[in-house]
């Protein structure tokens, strides 16, 4: 960590970036979010914080260094904070500045969960609330939306989309109202400017609810902050022998203690709507190749007596690892004569499977972000003699919070039974299982249009193919015209990856998002329950496609 912190610092020094030697860099910043995993590390990670931050610190970069939530960040290092509120938030020492390093804009979303939108009157709320208290700094994190390409999504089951409902979108579009609320706020906050870098806020009770913060400058200047945080009904206060109105749950912004140059609660441009148009290209050409399923066993380099943890064995270089074991079964065994299907019982640890009896696909299970463990439970149609139990364990992210990532187990770790033999039930956890990493076009690298073409495509309408459940297909089109931003709509398709021009755009998958979609008010604290949209429909539907 040493070395990789060394090589940046430098690379910004050879540039002269940092504002110690004119540059535009003001603040530097050692681990990210890392109290919890120090607590639970004690007196070790303690002892790692502290080595961090001498460590950064010595590289001398002549601007201050800050930790993300880190209560104890040791002197000169600024501990931050980062959430949907820090007016709570005190540095842990009185000489350190108060600075809110993560202003969440919204929420990210995850596969088969819900979109979230968070409303622009809580989010400036938020922001008054917290310079009103004497915050120094605000960064808003998301303030664009991103998009995890590839297979970059920093954690399970979280979308290719992190647009984040941020106030510019994944696509570089405003989303209004919250991009110009947002600077109106920042206007009156701006018009502050003078009294609030000169004094300290007198916090004057004006209710049950109401509050004004008041900002007095020994040069005369005067600003104030009036608050209303009852959630159920609009307030009319009394201060510097005037009167004003408060909505419920909003702060007044008063730039000269008496006219209000903003509220919270008052928006004043309407919603944006963004509108998916077809292009008027169409994509020609279909091809597609069919994965074979019963020769896995046969490509599978490596055996072992029981189930093997997924990322040991492919190291991330792939989604995908299989599991393939045989099972003999008697042709006394009753249920072939009485008509009655054997059940097959897999646990798996996350994040889903396909599960396959000689080749034919049999069923499928997932798990969801909240509970990556899942168990797959069907009938199964087994024949007299040997039979092919093939397992596609898919992984949908890597561990991205929390300590000891080495002990978030993937795969199919079992147990792997099967049930309504004759001999009552048959467990295949620690017989000799085969393994074989990835799938046969990602080997053969399908996705790249420089691929060599080592496998037989089938060419012909889309429509007109017997769909297979492990199928790879393949379009040419020309490039839209214009400067709109380009999506895919992948709606039509199950689960899987995407390449333009051997680009992966990311993982799609069009699983149904579920959650609380009534209605969302911008009353009372936000939180990751509340303002759901999108229920019933996929969680992401559309594909960011870059123009270059």
């Amino acid at each position: 960590m040493q070395k990789f912190t060394q090589k940046i610092v430098q690379m910004m020094k050879d540039e002269y970036l940092f504002e110690s030697q004119g540059g535009p860099i003001i603040l530097s910043q050692i681990e990210n979010e890392y109290e919890p995993e120090s607590k639970s590390f004690g007196s070790a990670g303690q002892a790692y914080v502290k080595w961090a931050a001498n460590m950064a610190v010595g590289l001398d970069t002549g601007v201050p260094w800050v930790m993300c939530k880190e209560y104890d960040a040791p002197d000169p290092v600024i501990n931050t904070c980062n959430g949907f509120y820090c007016d709570y938030f005190s540095p842990n020492k009185p000489y350190k500045p108060t600075l809110w390093t993560e202003a969440w804009t919204g929420w990210f979303s995850d596969f088969g969960g819900p979109n979230y939108l968070r409303p622009v009157e809580d989010l400036a709320l938020a922001v008054a609330r917290f310079i009103q208290k004497g915050g120094s700094f605000v960064n808003y994190y998301m303030y664009q939306g991103g998009t995890n390409f590839g297979r970059t999504a920093g954690g399970p089951f979280i979308t290719t989309s992190y647009d984040y409902d941020a106030p510019i979108d994944e696509y570089g579009l405003i989303r209004q109202p919250k991009y110009d609320h947002l600077k109106e706020l920042h206007k009156a906050i701006k018009s502050c400017e003078k009294a609030l870098v000169t004094a300290d806020p007198n916090v004057i009770a004006l209710g049950s609810y109401e509050q004004a913060h008041v900002f007095t400058s020994k040069s005369g200047g005067c600003a104030a902050f009036l608050s209303n945080y009852n959630t159920r009904s609009d307030a009319r206060v009394a201060f510097n022998n005037m009167h004003y109105d408060l909505p419920r749950w909003s702060i007044s912004i008063l730039p000269d203690c008496q006219n209000v140059a903003f509220n919270t609660a008052k928006v004043r441009i309407k919603t944006s709507q963004v509108q998916m148009l077809p292009t008027n290209v169409k994509l020609q050409s279909w091809e597609t190749f069919t994965e074979d399923v019963y020769s896995v066993e046969d490509e599978s380099p490596m055996t072992a007596n029981g189930l093997l943890e997924q990322l040991n064995i492919t190291r991330d270089t792939s989604d995908y690892l299989w599991y393939t074991t045989s099972v003999h079964i008697n042709s006394a065994e009753s249920f072939l004569h009485r008509g009655k299907l054997p059940t097959l019982s897999v646990q798996s640890a996350g994040h889903g499977m396909r599960v396959f009896i000689n080749g034919q696909l049999s069923g499928s299970a997932f798990g969801t972000r909240q509970n990556r463990r899942f168990t797959f439970t069907e009938n199964i149609n087994l024949h007299p003699g040997m039979n092919k139990i093939s397992i596609l364990s898919i992984a949908v992210g890597l561990p991205n919070i929390g300590p000891h990532f080495e002990t978030w187990d993937t795969g199919v770790l079992g147990p792997v039974v099967l049930h309504g033999l004759d001999e009552g039930q048959r467990d295949l956890t620690w017989q000799k299982w085969s393994y074989k990493v990835g799938l046969k076009g990602e080997v053969n690298n399908l996705g790249s249009p420089n691929s060599i073409p080592s496998v037989d495509w089938i060419q012909g309408s889309l429509a007109a193919q017997k769909q297979h459940p492990l199928t790879w297909y393949k379009a040419f089109f020309d490039a839209p015209e214009g400067d709109d931003p380009l999506a895919l709509d992948m709606g039509s398709m199950g689960k899987g990856q995407v390449w333009i021009n051997g680009q992966s755009i990311g993982r799609y998958w069009t699983a149904s998002a579920n959650g609380n979609c009534s209605e969302c008010s911008y009353v009372g604290s936000f939180r990751q329950t509340k303002c759901h949209f999108g229920c019933g429909n996929p969680t992401q539907q559309w594909y960011k496609l870059p123009k270059n």
